[in-house]
């Protein structure tokens, strides 16, 4: 068959488009910017009538509609590509005479309550009056080594303390995403009966906190404490978040949370003809070692970046508010520098420390790593020159800048180059 995948370069649509291509199909890749010739031009922010699509059906198949968002961001709305675009590409497939349409819905989406999940209903529900062989798939959280959300929860999991929403009870059933590709390619057959609506789910039902557990054990991890944050302080920051485009943590994904995200697993063992891969065997032995430097690497920059940041500023605030003055200035004059000059010198270093701390959250880069490395370390030549005591004062404190040189280190290392 010639099929049209939308969101081929999603997550979910590339594993789609490799697995067809290993089935022998012909897979016309759908993509917002094009770039081989196997790849068609579409974008579900705009192409929002019949008369859009109808041209691009021609010689098509069957169509499968992997395009999706978890959270509006700016140009991109639920309304339009979960539901008015996938309806107008329904109404074209039929218009074009496609024979089939596997429509990538979510589990949960029939009990609405959410904008998320009403946008992918009214899509649903339009499909199943179309004269197609429609199929609608509801998949539950789905596992792979590409997925965010599972890098993010790999992330999580590799944290020393295991922190987790309301006690960490929330019920999962994820679904690898080998199993799920697999499941897209029987959607498509003309030997599996069509207009249903199947559940797409793991072997194992498990709980958030336990998942994030078993993750943690499949990457060589030992076992850590959880800490539970309570229902009510995640609410409130969902609720703060919620205005702000692109924010993970809304009203309606805290929501839909909640709610738990399980489902029946004889549709999804029927229709892979086998049980699909539970929680406790996504990752396999020559996973574990990369995905573990993967979910430590996901975390450490920006853990380095908020510790460094602080001690700029904090730095900043001591020097420019809380430090006696005459203290500072006595300091300055052991090294040489007196009067208008020391006052200045005092409050521009201040003032270049509070830069430096805002530079760190806002706007890092070698170049400012490199920066703060040369001052610091010009910093300890002058004290440990012209006051030598702070180099064997008990508490260390012209020793405690070489683990913040390590931590310069470590940030010009890993440093994106792109």
């Amino acid at each position: 068959m010639k099929v049209l995948v939308c969101g081929a370069r999603g997550f979910l649509g590339a594993a789609i488009c490799e697995c067809l291509v290993q089935a022998g199909h012909t897979v016309v890749e759908g993509v917002r910017e094009p770039r081989t010739v196997h790849e068609l031009a579409v974008d579900f922010s705009r192409d929002l009538t019949p008369d859009a699509w109808l041209p691009r059906l021609a010689g098509i198949d069957a169509v499968v509609n992997a395009v999706g968002i978890l959270v509006e961001r700016k140009g991109q709305r639920f309304a339009d590509i979960h539901e008015q675009a996938p309806i107008a590409l329904f109404t074209a497939c039929s218009v074009a005479g496609v024979r089939r349409v596997v429509q990538v819905s979510a589990l949960g989406a029939e009990r609405g309550g959410s904008a998320y999940f009403d946008s992918k209903l009214a899509a649903d529900t339009f499909l199943a009056t179309q004269p197609v062989e429609w199929q609608i798939c509801r998949p539950s959280l789905v596992y792979g080594a590409e997925g965010k959300s599972a890098s993010f929860f790999r992330a999580l999991a590799s944290l020393p303390v295991c922190v987790v929403p309301a006690q960490g009870r929330q019920m999962l059933q994820p679904i690898h995403i080998d199993d799920f590709a697999q499941a897209i390619l029987r959607l498509l057959d003309p030997a599996t009966p069509a207009r249903q609506c199947v559940e797409l789910v793991g072997a194992t039902r498990v709980a958030y906190r336990d998942m994030l557990s078993s993750y943690r054990r499949q990457m060589g991890f030992e076992s850590a404490r959880t800490l539970s944050i309570p229902a009510w302080l995640i609410g409130a920051t969902a609720a703060m978040l919620d205005p702000i485009p692109g924010a993970i943590l809304t009203r309606d994904t805290w929501k839909m949370l909640r709610a738990g995200n399980v489902g029946d697993v004889v549709q999804t063992a029927s229709l892979l003809r086998r049980p699909p891969k539970g929680v406790d065997g996504f990752i396999d032995a020559a996973q574990a070692l990369p995905m573990r430097e993967q979910a430590l690497a996901h975390w450490r920059p920006g853990l380095l970046r908020g510790v460094l940041a602080l001690v700029w500023l904090w730095t900043a605030l001591v020097s420019l508010f809380m430090y006696p003055l005459h203290d500072s200035l006595a300091l300055l004059a052991r090294v040489h520098v007196t009067g208008p000059v020391a006052t200045a010198a005092l409050y521009g270093a201040g003032l270049l420390d509070l830069a430096f701390g805002a530079a760190t959250l806002l706007m890092p880069s070698r170049r400012l790593w490199f920066a703060q490395a040369a001052l610091i370390a010009f910093y300890t030549v002058v004290i440990a020159i012209a006051m030598p005591e702070f180099v064997i004062h008990p508490f260390g404190p012209l020793l405690k800048n070489l683990p913040i040189l390590a931590v310069l280190f470590l940030l010009v290392a890993e440093e994106k180059t792109s």
